[in-house]
């Protein structure tokens, strides 16, 4: 992982030294003819730096989601908090660095669940930079958080499949800042809004991102209890409707189903089975590795207290 951080770091710096130095050294301007040639250098330097900084953003993703040493991972995604944010404190026109930061600070989030307040902090950056790329990619998706649910859901009606990813984010980064503040009721008060929004991706693509849509309305209808609301057989559906696409590769599903579903329903039976599936399979997926690495620690842990829980 480290050789991955040194070689962006590598890259982007010599980028920015190549490039970068139109910014600094314009001489002094006599005529139009020269402004205007000045001013489509100074754009070419722009447009290349944002592209090589989306690229290398990319990356990182890439090699988080696919590194197999969680440990190397834990250590080592500070390194990548920092990168991004310099990216986008030097780019902070662009919708495709707030969203890579976004997913990247949701990803850094999952790491300390065991800490809530830090837990809380990650999952209050990673919604606010997913809002500011919503912002960045149309004026007019500004603030819609805010919007009462018909005119949010009126906003949903136009989302089309080409803007999927950034909607998906947006609904992932708002449900984890729910959970993670789930004792905050202004915060649980989104729900509705955030279930409208991963509903709306299922219309648009049911088994977008292995059915992450799935994944996060499992996760919703658990977060109120069922005697205030709650439905935990929705949960139910959804989690194995995630189970169903992936062919059981996604581990954190499992692991989820047994514990948002069995264990608050005091299901013994379905909580061990699930848990010892997820511990017990190769946790080696595209795209999946790290994500179930994380799912078979919990399941580990959540086998070892079932006894005092049950």
């Amino acid at each position: 992982m480290w050789n991955i951080i040194k070689s962006a770091r590598q890259d982007y710096y010599a980028i920015r030294y190549k490039f970068g130095r139109c910014l600094r050294a314009r001489p002094v301007m006599k005529n139009m003819m020269t402004i205007a040639v000045a001013m489509i250098a100074v754009s070419g330097c722009v447009s290349i730096t944002y592209t090589v900084s989306e690229e290398i953003a990319q990356s990182l993703s890439s090699g988080i989601a696919n590194q197999s040493d969680i440990e190397l991972v834990k250590t080592g995604i500070p390194s990548y908090v920092l990168l991004i944010d310099g990216m986008i404190a030097e780019n902070p026109d662009s919708a495709e660095l707030h969203l890579a930061g976004a997913k990247l600070y949701s990803t850094y989030a999952s790491f300390v669940y065991e800490e809530p307040q830090r837990a809380r902090l990650l999952s209050q950056m990673a919604f606010n930079y997913s809002k500011k790329s919503l912002c960045l990619t149309d004026a007019q998706w500004c603030g819609i958080e805010k919007l009462p649910l018909g005119k949010f859901s009126e906003f949903l009606d136009d989302v089309t499949r080409d803007e999927l990813d950034i909607i998906f984010t947006f609904g992932v980064t708002w449900a984890g800042y729910i959970d993670y503040h789930s004792g905050d009721w202004d915060a649980v008060a989104d729900l509705p809004k955030v279930k409208a929004t991963m509903e709306r991706v299922l219309e648009l693509d049911n088994k977008y991102e292995d059915g992450g849509a799935h994944l996060y309305l499992g996760i919703l209808e658990t977060v109120v209890p069922p005697a205030l609301g709650g439905k935990p057989d929705i949960a139910r559906s959804h989690f194995e409707r995630v189970m169903e696409i992936t062919r059981g590769r996604n581990l954190m599903a499992k692991m989820l189903y047994a514990e948002r579903y069995a264990r608050p329903l005091f299901d013994r039976e379905l909580h061990d089975r699930l848990l010892n599936e997820v511990v017990q399979q190769d946790p080696v997926e595209p795209d999946l590795t790290l994500i179930n690495i994380i799912a078979q620690k919990k399941a580990r842990q959540l086998l070892e207290s079932a006894d005092e829980f049950f």
